[in-house]
Parts: structure tokens; C-alpha cells; sequence
């Protein structure tokens, strides 16, 4: 019934699935520009209306800072980021599986920050006549970071194109950490790896402890709405339980890694809760599992693999053992298909939970479905706003007062950076002539 049901719509219809990805450096050159393409977005660091106009400023000096340490992190892992490649992977992984289902779909890559750019997907959707669409970011986790700055980027390419308005439908899915698909994959490679005896001895095996270690978000973000930190903990604890069902009873830990900057980010922090595991609590055996991470990349094969495994071994952690990423994990694929497949009578409105295939609902998340700006619409209703990585109030507010300091460390920062593009001081680029009238 569901292949016929999904070949009688593909004779009306032209479904695609628009993938939703952060993007990566393909090669150590890309490298700088990557960094300036995820440092120029206004969601990843906004300034206030007053100094906007330095973010083209700001963004260059932070990647050419950061750029030489960057390279050599990739340089580490190969000499590039492989995200491309398992993403492309899934894309033709979730067509398969959606073609075994009785739909005929195309599957698009957007990478946020590096090629494919979400403008050249879209471009192809168009060239291609697709006439449904379901956007699905590709993280479990729903953050104004991550899925929140590309559907952004989506809400705006669709309101400055009437054509592509009003001849594609489409539905966004921006959280799904809650499937059981998902879930019950995580469990099988925890529980897989624990069961490595190459890693971890039988003896030792109740006493590893589950280290879950997702990318951090600024606290701030949290505080104004986030719904990032509640769907991550939500997300853990079915892995657990599903764990549980399968007797597995080993005590876990969730940390965040990746923070940047001086202000505060989500905690525990993973290296200061690895540093307390291994000297205060006497862990000896640790498996990490990557939890908002569906793909390997520089998080997971250096940042994990390489920074913190020495950082456990220096805290005394004998044995060590991490969970790969899904990649194309079968059940995984098969599960996104699934999601693809539940939200298509949802396309052109908003629904807190789409039914399940066994008639309960397997989309209900924190964050509603739908169009994305009916979706945003909404989410800015119930959550104040949308929340920016960075807000402003006037007046003589605690936040004010913070926002003093980050204005004159932003002025600071774009003072050096015209000092190191210039090779001249802030007061010679601005006024040339002040030299010559102070001698005269």
C-alpha cells in the first residue's frame, strides 16, 4: 500500500529532500575562507546595530587568526574536512531507501559554510523542477547555531524569489532527535563498542563509563530560548533508557565540547569533566560517544580522538574507546527516510507532532514542523524570539553594561585588525593628515 501510495503521488509530484549541513574545508587552502564564510554570519556572531557594518572586518581578522591552528588540525585528520563526502554518501543512501518505500526522490546537499552553498542546491531544485520539498537539517538537535542560521539563510532565498515561492511546496523537520530509529542506532554502536574486546575487557565492561560529548552553544543563546540544551538532555536520556532496556547499566556523563571566546558556554565543559572523571572520580575505562554529530569531522577525528583521548590518558584513564559517528548506518538512513515519508501530508502548515507510521506521533520535538517561515514564525511566538547569539538593550541594563565591554572589545579587535591590514596605527588611517599638522 505505501509503494502505491507513493508512486500515485511521484505521478503529480516531484519530491526532493534538501539536506542541511554546516559544510567543512575540502582541502587546507579552503581552509581560512571556510573560517570567514562561518565567522561573517550574522548567527554566529552578531554585533550590535551600530557596529555592524565592522563584521566584515571582524570575520577576517578571527579566520586569519585562527587559520594557521585550523590547518594544522585538518592537516591532521588528512589534510580536509570529509564531510562532503559522507554527506553526499547519506544523500544517496536516503534516495535508496526512499525509492525501497515506493517514493521517488531527489536528495540535495546545502552546506551552510562551504560548497555545495545552500544558493547552488537550490539553484539545482529549481533547474530540476522539483515541486515538494522536505528540509531536513542533519543535526538530531535543533540550535539557532546550526539549523536555526540555515533555515534563516533558506527563509530569505525563498522571500526574494517569487518563482521558487510559489511553485515548491515544502515542509521543514528541524528537530529529530526523539525518532526511535535514531535512537535504537546510537544504542546498537554503544553497545557494540562496549562490547569491543579489543577496547574493553569483559571484566572491566560495567565499570566504562558513557561519556556523551555534544557541541557547545554560548549560554546566552540557552537563556533567550534555545531549545538546544532540553533537546540534547531529552535525546540522552532515550539513548539511556533504550540502554537500560537492554541491560546496559553503566553510569554516563554529558559534557560539551568546541567552546570558543571568553564568555560562558553550556557545561560541563568536556575536557574539565574528563579532567574529573579521571582524577577525582578514579574512572580507569571511558567510552565517548559524539551525540549531535551524524558524520565524522574535525570534532570527532581530532578534537575527540586525538585532544581529548590524551587529555584522558594524562588524567589517568587507562582504557579508551569512542563510538563511531552513523554515517550511513542503515537504520539511521532508513529512519530519516521515514521521517521524510511522515511529514509530506504536513507540507504548507505547522504541526507540533506528525503520526507514526503505528499511528502515535514519532515528530514531536520541542521545535513544531512546517514551513519554514510559518516554522520560525512560530518558534518566535512561543520562545520571544528567535534568539540572536547576541542581543541588545539600551538604557543602563545588567546586559547593557555587559554589552559595554564586548563593544570595546570589539572596538579593540577592529582597531588591531586595521592596524594588521593597514600596517599603519588607527589614528594614521583615520587621519592621514593629523601627523603632519601636530609637527607643523
Amino acid at each position: 500500500e505505501e509503494a502505491e501510495g507513493g508512486a500515485g503521488r511521484q505521478s503529480v509530484e516531484k519530491l526532493g529532500v534538501l539536506l542541511l549541513n554546516l559544510g567543512g574545508p575540502e582541502t587546507l587552502d579552503d581552509v581560512q575562507p571556510f573560517l570567514y564564510n562561518l565567522f561573517a554570519d550574522p548567527d554566529i556572531i552578531r554585533l550590535p546595530p551600530a557596529v555592524q557594518f565592522l563584521q566584515p572586518v571582524i570575520a577576517n581578522f578571527i579566520a586569519t587568526s585562527r587559520a594557521p591552528k585550523s590547518r594544522e588540525g585538518y592537516e591532521s585528520i588528512g589534510g580536509g574536512s570529509p564531510l562532503r563526502k559522507i554527506t553526499d554518501e547519506q544523500a544517496q543512501a536516503l534516495e535508496a531507501s526512499l525509492t525501497a518505500k515506493g517514493f521517488a526522490a531527489k536528495a540535495y546537499v546545502a552546506m551552510r559554510y562551504w560548497k555545495p552553498f545552500t544558493e547552488e542546491a537550490i539553484a539545482q531544485i529549481k533547474e530540476d523542477g522539483i515541486t515538494s520539498l522536505v528540509v531536513l537539517p542533519l543535526y538530531p538537535q535543533f540550535s539557532v547555531s546550526t539549523s536555526g542560521s540555515s533555515l534563516r539563510l533558506l527563509e530569505r532565498i525563498l522571500k526574494e524569489d517569487a518563482v521558487l515561492s510559489s511553485n515548491v511546496r515544502h515542509v521543514v523537520i528541524p528537530s529529530w532527535y526523539q525518532r526511535p530509529g535514531y535512537v535504537s542506532a546510537m544504542a546498537d554502536l554503544i553497545e557494540g563498542e562496549l562490547m569491543n574486546e579489543a577496547v574493553f575487557k569483559e571484566k572491566d565492561r560495567g565499570c566504562v563509563e558513557l561519556f556523551f560529548s555534544a557541541h557547545g552553544v554560548p549560554q546566552s543563546y540557552v537563556d533567550e530560548g534555545d531549545p538546544y540544551k532540553m533537546e540534547m538532555e531529552e535525546c540522552v536520556q532515550l539513548i539511556m533508557q533504550e540502554l537500560r532496556d537492554r541491560r546496559v547499566n553503566n553510569s554516563y556523563t554529558l559534557a560539551y565540547q568546541s567552546r570558543v571566546g571568553p564568555v560562558p558556554w553550556l557545561k560541563p565543559y568536556t575536557d574539565d569533566s574528563i579532567r574529573y572523571l579521571g582524577e577525582q572520580r578514579g574512572v580507569k575505562s571511558l567510552l565517548a560517544i559524539p551525540i549531535s554529530f551524524v558524520s565524522e569531522h574535525i570534532e570527532t577525528l581530532e578534537e575527540i580522538d586525538m585532544e581529548y583521548r590524551e587529555l584522558a590518558i594524562e588524567s589517568g584513564i587507562k582504557n579508551w574507546g569512542r563510538v563511531p559517528a552513523l554515517n550511513t548506518n542503515a537504520k539511521f538512513i532508513d529512519d530519516l527516510a521515514d521521517a521524510v515519508v511522515e511529514a509530506l501530508p504536513y507540507m504548507g502548515s505547522v504541526s507540533v507532532g506528525a503520526p507514526g507510521p503505528t499511528g502515535g506521533s514519532t515528530m514531536d520535538s520541542i521545535v513544531p514542523i512546517g514551513e519554514v517561515n510559518a516554522l520560525l514564525d512560530t518558534y518566535d511566538k512561543e520562545r520571544k524570539v528567535l534568539p540572536s547569539p547576541v542581543f541588545w538593550e539600551p538604557g543602563w541594563t545588567r546586559n547593557a553594561e555587559m554589552w559595554n565591554g564586548r563593544i570595546a572589545m570589539v572596538a579593540i579587535i577592529a582597531i588591531l585588525a586595521i592596524e594588521a591590514l593597514t600596517g599603519k596605527g588607527v589614528m594614521q588611517n583615520l587621519f592621514p593628515d593629523l601627523q603632519g599638522l601636530l609637527m607643523e
